[in-house]
């Protein structure tokens, strides 16, 4: 699966939720990687699961991978 969007998660804010950037705006704050599935769910990457935001070299993790959430 190909995209073409810059994905950035940010590092853990106080209550354990992390930003997520979609090329030049945020789409929300994802409290676990379900969250995240959604916001590209919603932006047309319909084949993504759980599995494929922890290995996929798209998304640039700030601030710790995919297991950090505070």
């Amino acid at each position: 699966m190909a995209t073409t969007q810059s994905v950035v998660i940010y590092p853990p804010v106080e209550d354990g939720g992390r930003r997520v950037r979609m090329d030049d705006r945020f789409v929300g704050l994802a409290y676990g990687l379900l969250d995240i599935v959604e916001f590209l769910r919603l932006a047309g990457l319909d084949d993504v699961d759980d599995l494929w935001v922890q290995e996929s070299g798209l998304i640039e993790w700030r601030g710790g991978g995919p297991d950090v959430w505070a």
